[in-house]
């Protein structure tokens, strides 16, 4: 797949992390790509890579305008998963050694999961072990129909240790261990039907389609909103509904009601015109 879903392209200001390994491209409306660049490895994971999507979601993080981020591999495919030159030298490090290695990993998909943009994982070809990993820990996933994925870790001796927070949100207890313990490969319709993706399109054409229409959803929603939105997930999810969590949800929309977009927008629509994010 080419980048022609974000045309027209332009370059972001804010943005510096683009480099041999990650690619970054953005439109005028604020939709930005990722794009991991190890077409001839499948995009597979290896520290130079880990750096560099780190690098990139940092820079992200901080960067102004940005309303949707999408990410992808290069090459028709997602990613493989671990390299196998990485895999290779990791057999005769340390146990402290690949710990800190594997931080690097949890590194890299914490800057991802906290970036305060939307961010859509468009997956094709395959997304296995951490490139499953990695579309987990996006806010949504697309996959084409032919789509393959698998947490193949116990096939190898190992397990999926550094991406299951992201798995297990996604899918749920129950899901997560049957994958993890068979590492069977499914295909795209029961990624759809566990959870780990929410729409399957027909092919590559209809996956950049997918990503123009999400992209254009977004002009609409204001980015504070949608950081905020986010962050209300992170903090309620799992909590038990009593008067502190009462208190933080009335305390929330209360900050929302005062703040420049919340009232910029409710005055918007009060007086039946747009926005000013979405004009």
């Amino acid at each position: 797949m080419t980048n022609e879903f974000v045309h027209p392209l332009v370059e972001f200001p804010d943005v510096s992390a683009t480099t041999e390994l990650v690619h970054i491209s953005a439109t005028l409306g604020g939709a930005v790509t990722v794009t991991m660049n190890r077409p001839a490895k499948r995009n597979a994971f290896d520290e130079g890579l880990i750096s560099a999507l780190e690098e990139a979601f940092q820079t992200l993080k901080g960067a102004e305008g940005v309303r949707v981020v999408f990410v992808r591999g290069a090459g028709g495919t997602f990613s493989a998963g671990a390299d196998l030159d990485w895999m290779r030298a990791a057999v005769d490090r340390t146990e402290s050694d690949n710990r800190a290695d594997a931080m690097e990993l949890a590194k890299m998909l914490k800057a991802l999961h906290d970036l305060p943009a939307l961010t859509v994982a468009l997956v094709e070809g395959g997304a296995f072990g951490g490139g499953a990993g990695l579309a987990a820990a996006c806010d949504l996933a697309l996959a084409t129909a032919e789509a393959r994925f698998s947490f193949s870790e116990v096939r190898l001796g190992l397990i999926p240790a550094t991406i299951s927070p992201y798995v297990i949100e996604a899918i749920g207890p129950r899901r997560a261990r049957a994958l993890f313990a068979t590492g069977r490969i499914f295909d795209a319709a029961h990624a759809e039907r566990v959870g780990l993706v929410d729409e399957v399109v027909a092919d590559p054409a209809a996956l950049r389609a997918a990503a123009q229409r999400i992209a254009a959803e977004m002009r609409a929603c204001a980015p504070g909103a949608v950081e905020g939105s986010k962050r209300l997930v992170a903090d309620v999810a799992g909590r038990v509904i009593d008067r502190d969590l009462m208190e933080l949800t009335a305390h929330r929309i209360a900050a929302a009601r005062v703040s420049e977009e919340g009232q910029a927008g409710v005055r918007a629509f009060l007086e039946r015109r747009k926005a000013p994010w979405a004009e």
